[in-house]
C-alpha cells in the first residue's frame, strides 16, 4: 500500500476557491478507481504554515502514478496551482 500525502499553503483571501478545491478533489475517489481511500482537511492549527492536507492509499505506485496522470486529476491540480503559495509531499510504502 501506498500512502501519499499533500500540504498546501494557499494564497490569502482565497478561502473560497480553496473550499472549492477541496472539495473537487474528494469528488476524485468517485471518478478514479485506483484511489483506495481518500482524506481531505483544513489545518485547525492556526501556528501551522500548511492550510490543508490529502492523505490518500494506493495499491502500488503504478496507481498512483496513473491517478497524477488522469485527466480529472489534472484539471483539479491546475486549479490548485492557480491558487497555492506552497505544496509539500510525501509518498512511502506502509
Amino acid at each position: 500500500m501506498i500512502k501519499h500525502i499533500v500540504m498546501w499553503k494557499f494564497k490569502e483571501g482565497h478561502e473560497e476557491e480553496m473550499n472549492k478545491f477541496l472539495s473537487d478533489l474528494m469528488s476524485l475517489k468517485d471518478k478514479i478507481d485506483v484511489i483506495r481511500s481518500m482524506q481531505v482537511g483544513v489545518n485547525l492549527n492556526k501556528n501551522s504554515e500548511f492550510n490543508a492536507v490529502l492523505i490518500s492509499e494506493f495499491d502500488n505506485f503504478d496507481d498512483l502514478k496513473a491517478y497524477k496522470e488522469n485527466p480529472e486529476h489534472v484539471k483539479v491540480s491546475n486549479f490548485c496551482k492557480s491558487i497555492r503559495e506552497k505544496r509539500e509531499a510525501i509518498d512511502f510504502e506502509e
